[in-house]
């Protein structure tokens, strides 16, 4: 039993030490960039339908 955790254990470090294509520090912080721009449209995007939503229902339901 321990021997096979211990191949286990050897056979994932080997998969990643060596056989993983590890992306560059350029490439990396290109798609963080990415990421960060879409999430940035996507949460103004979601702020101005709020406060669209929000007036209209102000000017449907006046309090």
């Amino acid at each position: 039993m321990f021997n096979k955790i211990v191949n286990y254990c050897k056979a994932c470090y080997d998969e990643l030490a060596h056989k993983t294509t590890w992306p560059s520090r350029a490439q990396l912080t290109h798609s963080a960039m990415v990421v960060l721009s879409a999430s940035l449209v996507i949460a103004l995007v979601v702020f101005a339908m709020d406060f669209v939503f929000q007036h209209v229902m102000d000017f449907v339901y006046p309090s």
